[in-house]
């Protein structure tokens, strides 16, 4: 029995399915260092990815003539298909296998990825960035879960978790710069074509270097994924609408009452299943059912703070695409820095002072970005919440990973990190999606354009930093109730015990 196991408490019964794992014959080296090399270029590529495409937007839309509104769906369709079928994906892992799974899914990537860097329509390009969602929902899932099973030692599984949030949490930042540089140096469409080689040299590798662990037959759970998808695409859909058409649109009201009646039948149908896309008996344990709502809230804030900071630093302080990727340079470095710094203070002082300290940090830097006017200039205005925001997201996300995971057993590996990667996910799409609504109806009220960098004039700009301010301000509140349930729901221990032999 693994150590992992050890420590679980006792969950609900375990279906027969489950009981009897399946080990396939497996001939490779199993190389841990070598492996866990593939697993993070898997996904730093698919975080990236959801990123990387925000600095090319302007650029997207003079060459495909997207419409204001179609442009926000150039990044929610991938959040939307991302988050709504990563259940389905740690699942089908657990079930086909996980190693398996990871190939197949960052070949789909792969090959969405070449087709969208040659769409010639808003339509074929929408088509592949819906793909590389399902791509990524197949693959995402399996690298959390392939790390568990790869490392058994706590302190070795905590520092390769803690890389693996690094990438979680930087790759976002990264995917900035990166989207600056080859937006600038060539076109938008480098950004697409970028994932190529990298997809293709996991595909290669990961048989080879990666050991498929132990499978755990059962039966895909495909209504659940269907219910589930649907209930968080009505309710991001919903958030759009309004921001084009008000809330008073019946179309969006509609979207909202679907997305509740979803929500509602999707537990109801996982509680009555025989083998669940989501095993309820997860968030039975209130530490962790509170950690994934706070890995809900904290990408809400992040992904929204992303979107709208790279265009007030663009349309309003007239950035290129270039000097706006490394204007986010801070931000990542200190998200790599704080990550890599997290796992080796986590044995010593215990997850609490990160727990705590690093959301107050995000807090503080939304709090200043939410006083952003039209005469905001980079230093200090903008640097320093991000350092801030570097700071806490970097001493956050590791902790928060570990705490979410522990007890898990290894049968629910897959659905337990496939959980935790869709609360990121559908809280990114939803976060920009709700900070996106706050943003136009604070523009409606100043009498500015409804998308940023309509116009270049400075009443335009001074309704754009309007609009910033209050999306932060909204950002803000989101940080504050995930502290507030880390406070009080989580409670995070100090000092750790020594174990008893």
């Amino acid at each position: 029995m693994s150590e992992h196991t050890a420590t679980a408490r006792p969950l609900a019964r375990e279906p027969e399915s489950r009981a009897h794992p399946v080990r396939d014959p497996d001939r490779s080296p199993g190389r841990p260092g070598f492996a866990l090399a593939v697993i993070l270029a898997c996904q730093l590529m698919v975080i990236l990815d959801a990123t990387v495409v925000s600095i090319a937007l302007p650029g997207i839309q003079r060459t495909l003539h997207f419409s204001p509104a179609g442009l926000s769906w150039v990044q929610d369709i991938y959040l939307l298909a991302f988050g709504g079928l990563l259940l389905l994906g740690g699942r089908a892992g657990d079930i086909f296998g996980r190693r398996r799974l990871l190939v197949a899914g960052v070949a789909l990537f792969t090959i969405a990825s070449l087709l969208g860097g040659f769409a010639t329509d808003p339509a074929l390009l929408l088509a592949s960035r819906a793909a590389q969602g399902v791509g990524a929902a197949i693959a995402a899932p399996n690298t959390l879960a392939l790390i568990i099973s790869t490392y058994q030692d706590p302190a070795q599984r905590a520092r390769a978790i803690g890389l693996f949030s690094s990438m979680s949490a930087g790759g976002a930042s990264v995917g900035l710069i990166l989207g600056g540089l080859l937006t600038s140096y060539f076109s938008w469409r480098a950004v697409m074509f970028i994932n190529v080689p990298v997809g293709l040299a996991v595909v290669l590798l990961a048989p080879r270097l990666i050991r498929e662990p132990e499978r755990h037959p059962g039966r895909l759970d495909i209504p659940g994924a269907v219910i589930a998808t649907l209930g968080t695409s009505s309710l991001v859909y919903g958030f759009i609408r309004v921001a084009t058409d008000g809330w008073t649109d019946r179309g969006a009201l509609g979207c909202f009452a679907a997305a509740v009646l979803l929500v509602a039948g999707f537990v109801r149908w996982e509680a009555r299943t025989a083998v669940p896309l989501l095993p309820l008996d997860l968030l039975t344990n209130r530490v962790r059912a509170g950690g994934y709502v706070v890995m809900l809230l904290v990408p809400a804030a992040m992904f929204g703070m992303f979107f709208f900071l790279t265009q007030y630093l663009q349309n309003a302080l007239g950035f290129s695409p270039l000097r706006t990727g490394f204007a986010f340079l801070p931000l990542a470095v200190l998200i790599f820095a704080g990550a890599r710094l997290g796992p080796r203070l986590l044995p010593r002082f215990g997850p609490r002072p990160f727990l705590f300290g690093g959301p107050v940090l995000l807090l503080s830097g939304l709090l200043l970005l939410s006083r952003i006017t039209a005469a905001t200039g980079y230093a200090p205005g903008i640097m320093v919440p991000m350092v801030l925001f570097g700071l806490g997201a970097g001493f956050t996300m590791v902790p928060l990973s570990l705490t979410i995971l522990a007890g898990v057993r290894p049968a629910e590996a897959g659905a337990a990190s496939g959980t935790m990667q869709t609360m990121q996910q559908v809280g990114g799409a939803l976060g920009t999606a709700v900070l996106l609504t706050v943003y136009t109806s604070a523009l409606r009220h100043q009498g500015g354009a409804v998308v940023p960098g309509a116009s270049s004039t400075a009443a335009a700009h001074a309704a754009l930093a309007h609009g910033v301010a209050d999306a932060m301000g909204v950002a803000a509140g989101f940080m504050a109730v995930a502290l507030l349930l880390i406070v009080t729901v989580i409670r995070p221990q100090g000092r750790p015990r020594a174990e008893r032999s």
